[in-house]
């Protein structure tokens, strides 16, 4: 009886192969038949699930999207069962920069489909993700959620702050990425600000302990 075929995993395993290939060489120099041969599979069958190499690229950048999603929840596991906002926040942004291979081939595809989401016609014409917000809308409310608490500086703007972090954390991904400085050194920046917004719950401990 002949093996039946799921789609999702071969579609699945053919994003891998480019995620792998575009790591090494860079998103802007993969072919379909480069895919087809990291994957072990024929170049008809690449052209069979995806037809064009946009399409190929928007599904990889999905499959990127959800490896980042199980990277977090791995980190959100280690902290225990009930993490808080300020552990969920540092899980959020630390996933994301490049201190192994694997986030490092993270943040250098997504930065590159965001350049090629302006420049290609083909990926311009689809949304770059889902919600392109979702980032931040996460990390405002996880904020929020801290001020209401009283485990975060209730003067600060969700908002901005969150703004701020995930620039910062795309900054300094690519500072490491060049070799401007460590991980442990851009962690150590975002670490300085995570302290200044949750500076009023180490305050209120504080004061707690002098009555």
């Amino acid at each position: 009886m002949p093996k039946r075929v799921d789609h999702e995993e071969r579609r699945a395993q053919i994003a891998e192969a480019l995620i792998q290939v575009a790591g090494r060489r860079g998103l802007h120099a993969v072919g379909m038949r480069d895919v087809a041969a990291e994957a072990g599979v024929s170049l008809r069958l690449v052209q069979y699930y995806f037809e064009t190499k946009e399409r190929l690229l928007f599904y990889g950048l999905r499959h990127l999207t959800d490896r980042f999603t199980a990277r977090v929840s791995a980190r959100l596991a280690a902290a225990g069962p009930d993490p808080g906002p300020r552990a969920t926040v540092e899980a959020l942004l630390l996933a994301s920069l490049p201190t192994d291979e694997e986030s490092r081939t993270f943040h250098l595809l997504y930065s590159s489909y965001a350049i090629l989401s302006v420049t290609d016609e083909a990926l311009a014409a689809q949304p770059f993700i889902d919600n392109p917000d979702a980032a931040e809308n996460a990390l405002a409310g996880l904020l929020e959620q801290a001020q209401r608490a009283g485990l975060a500086d209730p003067d600060t703007d969700a908002r901005t702050e969150a703004i701020s972090l995930l620039a910062m954390a795309a900054t300094m991904g690519t500072s490491i990425l060049v070799g401007q400085r460590s991980p442990e050194a851009a962690t150590a920046v975002l670490h300085h600000h995570l302290d200044r917004i949750f500076a009023t719950a180490r305050a209120s401990e504080a004061g707690a302990g002098s009555n």
